[in-house]
């Protein structure tokens, strides 16, 4: 048995399902290959790997090297075949592009990386290659929710039966810190945490630069990250983030900023949760400015040195990083419908967390409370908008992590604990 079969078998008798694995397969019965991106540590390799016959696993010198030289033997192997880390070669992917036109099949590669080398290639693989976003682990995806109340149902039945919930605030904020990565699942959760901030330190010491291939100060994107970290899940101007990055009296102006966080989007590690748009009846006017979220939430409580002892004590922080959470799941499972997921606020001071948007018009408006003291203002919040909205939505609910019991209110809105929401 060579290395890449002993891989293989280990990865099919321990792999952990992902609610991306349907689209993959879909895609390489489609598309001659697929890019598969996403942050590191987010699965993506052992991803590749269930998904492909043969490998190439590049990130080592002697395997880099061989890729370099010699490409086309790099590509060479049972199909589908992974190349993992492609970055590291990007030369691979403009020949694997023309063995995909000369040979004329499905499903003959798969490429996964952390970062897009746009500079060092010749084309952009349109028609050729299909992209495929991972991020980290759900709730669902780690066994942490068992599902029973399914997104994609409610734009059919937005009616729920009582279930009952086992998640309360102290067990929110322990997966808050642990995060979504395969790696910590299992961990004993000092030990999950240290790795979101390994995870954040290679950021700023190395990943930022070398990724992006931008030389990138680390002590200034210390202080990018902190700012974000303190304005996470909010709608925050530049100049609010500049001034924010203030050290001896001294800030970063917007335009350095700006170019971090784009850096930073890059490398899948943070991400800007857009503004929905709809026709409203309303005279009110809809602001456009993004949230900001951390690809994971334990990366922003990392960066703030925010432990569950010390969370549990800041309310408000707490209840930004668990929007970001329930962000990064409802966009995992709204992105098997092929939905988009927006939020919404007005001059009128009407805002809503996120609004799943599908392809066919369909929408559904979530508030996320982490306590229940607000889920009364959250209630009125989505039923004025749906009253404001020119089309009426399919579904209305508030996603806590005290609510107890998942049901639906006489008035129509659903409140659903994050430890039952599934896809």
């Amino acid at each position: 048995m060579n290395g890449n079969d002993a891989l293989q078998n280990l990865i099919n008798s321990t792999y952990r399902p992902r609610i991306v694995d349907s689209r993959i397969r879909s895609m390489l019965s489609t598309f001659g290959g697929i890019l598969i991106t996403g942050p590191r540590w987010c699965g993506k390799s052992w991803t590749g790997v269930y998904h492909t016959a043969s490998q190439i696993m590049l990130g080592e010198s002697e395997a880099n090297e061989y890729a370099e030289t010699t490409p086309k033997g790099a590509l060479s192997g049972e199909y589908p075949r992974l190349v993992d880390e492609w970055q590291d070669v990007p030369r691979l992917w403009d020949t694997a592009r023309r063995l995909i036109d000369f040979e004329n099949k499905k499903g003959m590669y798969v490429f996964t990386g952390s970062s897009f080398p746009s500079g060092k290639i010749h084309h952009s693989g349109v028609g050729r290659f299909a992209k495929v976003e991972m991020k980290t682990m759900s709730l669902f995806e780690s066994g942490d929710s068992n599902g029973s109340v399914s997104l994609s149902k409610l734009f059919s039945d937005c009616s729920l039966d009582p279930i009952s919930s086992e998640m309360n605030y102290e067990n929110a904020i322990r997966l808050i810190c642990r995060g979504g990565w395969p790696g910590a699942l299992g961990m004993e959760d000092n030990a999950a945490i240290k790795l979101s901030e390994a995870y954040v330190e290679s950021i700023i010491t190395t990943d930022l630069s070398t990724l992006t291939g931008i030389r990138r100060n680390p002590s200034v994107t210390r202080r990018v990250l902190r700012s974000l970290a303190r304005n996470t899940a909010t709608e925050v101007k530049m100049s609010t983030l500049s001034a924010d990055t203030s050290e001896q009296g001294r800030s970063l102006s917007d335009q350095t900023v700006r170019s971090y966080i784009d850096s930073l989007k890059e490398i899948y590690f943070a991400e800007e949760q857009y503004a929905w748009v709809p026709s409203l009846r309303s005279r009110a006017r809809i602001r456009t400015s993004p949230k900001i979220h951390f690809t994971d939430p334990s990366l922003a409580a990392a960066v703030l040195g925010a432990t569950p002892k010390i969370l549990e004590k800041d309310v408000r922080t707490a209840g930004l990083l668990f929007e970001s959470l329930c962000y990064r799941d409802i966009s995992i499972y709204s992105s098997e419908m092929n939905g988009k997921v927006y939020h919404y606020r007005d001059s009128n001071g009407l805002e809503v967390d996120n609004i799943i948007e599908m392809p066919d018009g369909r929408w559904g408006a979530i508030e996320v409370k982490l306590g229940d003291f607000e889920i009364e203002k959250a209630a009125n919040n989505l039923l004025r908008l749906n009253r404001d909205t020119g089309t009426k939505a399919s579904f209305l609910a508030i996603v806590t992590a005290t609510g107890r019991m998942a049901h639906t209110r006489d008035d129509g809105v659903s409140v659903i604990p994050i430890d039952l929401l599934g896809p």
